[in-house]
Formats: C-alpha cells, sequence, structure tokens
C-alpha cells in the first residue's frame, strides 16, 4: 500500500487514476518528499545529485510498459520546483503517467511547479498523461506553473494529454517541442475554470526536418468570472504539416482570449490554424430539457461531452 494518508490517497486517485500501487516504474511525491519509488530492469528512476528533481532512464527496445510520477501537497503554504528528466532510448513503446494535486485547507498559497524534459529516442512512442487538481477549503490559493519540453528524434511519436477541469486557482503552462524527420507530436488539452480562476496555456512547436507533424488541440469551458488565455505557435522550418485548434465555451462572465499563430519559414510547410469560442446552443439546452432534464443538468450534460 502507499504510504499515504487518505487525503494524499485520495488526490493520487484523482490525478493518477490509480487506486493501489501500480505495476512498473513509479516515483510518488507528496509534500516535498519522495514516499515510495520501484524501478524495472528496463526503467531506471533516481534523484538527482544537485537540485530537486528525479532522472527517468529507459532502455532502448523497452515496449508496454508504464512510469508514474504523481505529486501531491496537502501542507498549506508549501512551494516548491522540481526538475524531471525522461531519456527515452530508440524503438521504445511506454505510458508515462504524471500529474499534481493540491488540497489546501489553509490560508497560505500552495504551490508546485513540475519542469519535465523528454529526450525521445529514433522511432519511439511516448504516451503522455499529465493531469492537475486542486481541492480543499482554505482560503490559500492552489497554484500550478508546468513546464513541458520535448526533444522528439527521428521518426519518434509523442502524444500528450494534459488535462485540468477542477479545483486550480491559478495556473501558467508552457510547453516547448522540437521535432526532427518524420516526428509526430499530438496534444490534446482539456481545461475547465471557474470562480475567479485564471489559467494560461502556451505551446510552442518547432517543426525542424522533413515530415514533421504536429496536431495540438484544447477544448476548454470557461464559467463564473474565470480568464483563460491560449498561445499555440507552430513554426515550420521544413516541409512538414502542422495543425492548431481552439474550441472554447464560455459561460456567465468568463473571459477567453484565444492568439493562434503560425510561423511558415519553408514553402512546402502547411500549417493551419482554428479558433472558435462561443456560448452553449439554445436549441442543445431545449432538446435536452425536452427529456427531462434541468437547464443547470442540461449544461453540464453538454460541458462533459464537449471536455470528453
Amino acid at each position: 500500500m502507499l504510504k499515504m494518508d487518505a487525503v494524499q490517497l485520495q488526490l493520487i486517485k484523482e490525478v493518477a487514476e490509480l487506486h493501489d500501487v501500480p505495476e512498473g516504474a513509479y516515483n510518488f511525491r507528496a509534500n516535498g518528499k519522495s514516499v515510495q519509488r520501484n524501478t524495472t530492469a528496463n526503467i531506471d528512476i533516481q534523484s538527482k545529485t544537485e537540485g530537486s528533481g528525479i532522472d527517468i532512464r529507459i532502455k532502448p527496445g523497452t515496449k508496454n510498459e508504464s512510469v508514474h510520477i504523481p505529486v501531491v501537497l496537502s501542507e498549506s503554504g508549501l512551494k516548491e520546483t522540481v526538475y524531471n528528466d525522461f531519456f527515452i532510448g530508440e524503438d521504445c513503446d511506454v505510458l508515462i503517467v504524471a500529474g499534481c494535486g493540491i488540497d489546501n485547507c489553509g490560508s497560505q498559497d500552495s504551490e508546485h511547479d513540475g519542469i519535465h524534459r523528454f529526450y525521445i529516442g529514433k522511432n519511439s512512442k511516448v504516451r503522455y498523461v499529465e493531469k492537475h487538481y486542486g481541492s480543499g477549503e482554505g482560503t490559500g490559493k492552489r497554484i500550478l506553473d508546468p513546464v513541458t519540453e520535448v526533444y522528439m528524434e527521428e521518426g519518434s511519436t509523442m502524444e500528450m494529454e494534459m488535462a485540468q477541469i477542477k479545483g486550480v486557482d491559478s495556473t501558467h503552462r508552457k510547453t516547448i517541442a522540437e521535432l526532427k524527420k518524420d516526428a509526430k507530436l499530438v496534444v490534446r488539452e482539456r481545461l475547465m475554470t471557474h470562480g475567479t480562476q485564471s489559467a494560461i496555456s502556451v505551446y510552442k512547436v518547432s517543426l525542424n526536418e522533413e515530415g514533421s507533424s504536429a496536431d495540438v488541440v484544447s477544448r476548454s469551458v470557461a464559467r463564473d468570472n474565470s480568464y483563460q488565455k491560449l498561445d499555440a505557435c507552430i513554426i515550420g522550418n521544413a516541409p512538414c504539416s502542422g495543425h492548431t485548434e481552439c474550441d472554447s465555451i464560455i459561460m456567465d462572465s468568463g473571459r477567453i482570449l484565444a492568439v493562434p499563430c503560425l510561423e511558415a519559414n519553408n514553402v512546402d510547410a502547411q500549417l493551419v490554424h482554428e479558433a472558435a469560442i462561443g456560448k452553449i446552443a439554445g436549441e442543445q439546452l431545449i432538446k435536452l430539457m425536452t427529456l427531462g432534464l434541468t437547464e443547470a443538468e442540461a449544461e453540464e450534460q453538454i460541458i462533459n461531452g464537449f471536455l470528453k
């Protein structure tokens, strides 16, 4: 069993969908300390000799294995920055699950900033899941400012699922990616803000060699008096293809700023962007309400389906 209290275990469940110790490699971090770790024959996890964080090394040819590295904070006023580096060898196929949950029941702000750097070997495939979650009745904020850097070798693939649906007061996410020949990046971001929350997502993807491609899609809902900004830039430096899309629902007095950006530095760079912001369509609500749902229930059904 995990060496955590009930609050910490609930946070782990929310951000990593874990009810118990997973199979494979893992490193669990709680309130600024590593509390449990496991390595395998193919995946090694070591604490950094300088600074806070870990190095995860995955041997070439590793397939159908996983790494879980969730972080939880349950002490009010705790602030930390952690550097985690992933070195994925050639011809791998692995799942990496990260994410952070903060439960703040005090008056001081709590903050976790995870700096993740991925070095993905030739022809490797990585699926990366990162979820953020906040809870607690305190007046202190729950703050998450993650940075993700991705460096992709020839023929590699990375699929990123980035989700933040509840409880985070302030987040500023920055994602940088550099792709070589025939590398492929797929990003799916799901975000919902409420109250006075603020969420900023910045993506800068450089397609540097022939055949590289990126598909960055963000779906979000801004409720109450919350604010969101999506700044997504794809840079085509070679014959390549790139697509970025922002699709948002705005409600109440929410505010959303979408800043799609394309930069073509090669005549054969094919780049497309889309952005749409609007309220829930009245006919959608009416259709569901005729089936017996209240207006509030109909709104929730629509939002859940939109963010799925």
